[in-house]
């Protein structure tokens, strides 16, 4: 039987779901394939993604011949057939170009990619490689600098993913809409989310559950978490996710690194996506950290990448490292404060205009309006020189938005601010 992801691959631009930081209607690569200008690439990401679909689209639009290798079990010999065949269909009577689709292509040699130079010079084929390794280190310079373009795929969102499996619910033509199944959208919701991105493992998913039921059956939580072998709770209360990211949050402001371990493997087991977690986390690093561990922020922000990058199961040693570290280390409120309280006093206060030593006077006919005449440039002094920054009347009250504490690094800023009066 062929599975319900290979059924339910689009024929079409249009129904191409994903991937819209760089295709989308109007953008140059949707553009190219549309004019049929689309030349050699390098589609570079995760499993499950779209780069074969992607790849076969083009093919298609391009009314091209299309030849389609798995650099796994395709070797020299076979890619010099191919190329001899393209060469022939190029220079003979059919006048025919050829996309050659080489799928992991990072598992060739060095050896074995640069056969491929000679053909792509003379425009024998043009070539879409697709490779889960970073292309930059895994496949020749040679060969990338003959191609265009490198696309980097990312991880299919629980809104993408949520849109492909409710058209294949639908479709009655490749999909289940024959089947005369019924289903809650939370369950398609949650199966989406526990697919992590990965719109091949979504779709099969649900085929093996509809191949599973009897007609006119429902898709519930329960369902899905048995396909899945994971716990739904956390999809069957929607306030779940949000009570345990509150928890995960207090747990690290308390500094309490076994309790914020505890509510990250609640939400990571639960199915919270992580997206999710990663923006609670990189908030949390300048709302409850801030100055006082100025450097969080920046090791917290890599964690994050790092756990988009590598997805789940092994994101969750990314997102570890993030809040032991984020729970370990000196706390400070301050940056939210000082930020809360400026908006506060633009909200309530009357505020006087920016004062004219401060204001733009890089043109001509700002001396004449006396703007900047009185600006000292504090480098001119040493690094420092007195002088008033705030609007007239916020300086006349001697208000203050930011108040250091004395935690961690961030009672080494405070000694200075304070050294300066």
């Amino acid at each position: 039987m062929i599975p319900l992801s290979t059924r339910m691959r689009p024929d079409t631009l249009d129904g191409f779901v994903g991937q819209e930081h760089f295709l989308y209607p109007g953008s140059l690569l949707y553009n190219s394939i549309r004019n049929k200008t689309f030349d050699s690439a390098i589609f570079y990401g995760p499993s499950g993604t779209g780069k074969t679909t992607l790849a076969r689209i083009i093919a298609r639009e391009m009314d091209a011949n299309f030849q389609e290798i798995n650099a796994s079990v395709t070797g020299t010999k076979e890619l010099k057939e191919i190329l001899d065949n393209a060469k022939l269909r190029l220079f003979g009577l059919q006048r025919e170009s050829t996309f050659l689709y080489v799928d992991e292509f990072h598992r060739w040699n060095k050896l074995q990619q640069d056969s491929l130079l000679k053909a792509l010079e003379e425009g024998v084929v043009r070539l879409i490689g697709s490779t889960t390794e970073n292309p930059y280190f895994s496949i020749n310079n040679a060969i990338l600098s003959r191609v265009r373009s490198i696309y980097e795929f990312r991880r299919h969102t629980p809104d993408d993913l949520t849109r492909v499996l409710t058209r294949a619910m639908t479709d009655r033509e490749k999909g289940l809409g024959k089947l005369n199944l019924n289903w809650d959208e939370e369950a398609l919701r949650a199966l989406a989310e526990l697919s992590s991105g990965d719109a091949r493992i979504a779709l099969d998913t649900l085929g093996f559950i509809a191949d599973n039921l009897e007609e006119g059956a429902r898709i519930d939580l329960k369902v899905v978490g048995e396909a899945m072998q994971r716990q739904t709770g956390f999809y069957d209360k929607k306030e779940d996710k949000y009570n345990l990211l509150s928890a995960l949050q207090k747990s690290i402001r308390g500094s309490d690194p076994h309790a914020a371990i505890h509510y990250l493997a609640r939400l990571i087991e639960g199915g919270g996506d992580l997206q999710l977690i990663g923006r609670r986390l990189l908030v949390i690093a300048s709302e409850d950290i801030g100055m006082a561990y100025p450097q969080a922020i920046s090791i917290v922000t890599s964690c994050v990448q790092a756990a988009y990058m590598v997805g789940l199961p092994e994101a969750r040693i990314n997102l570890s490292q993030a809040v032991i570290l984020l729970a370990s280390c000196p706390k400070s409120n301050s940056s939210i404060r000082a930020i809360d309280k400026a908006m506060s006093d633009l909200r309530k206060k009357d505020i006087d205009d920016v004062p004219l030593h401060l204001k733009d006077s890089h043109y001509s006919g700002a001396k004449d309006r006396g703007i900047g005449l009185d600006y000292k440039y504090p480098h001119d002094y040493g690094g420092y020189v007195k002088q008033q920054y705030l609007p007239d009347n916020l300086h006349k009250e001697g208000v203050k938005y930011y108040e250091p504490t004395e935690n961690g690094k961030e009672g080494a800023f405070k000694k200075f601010l304070e050294g300066l009066k």
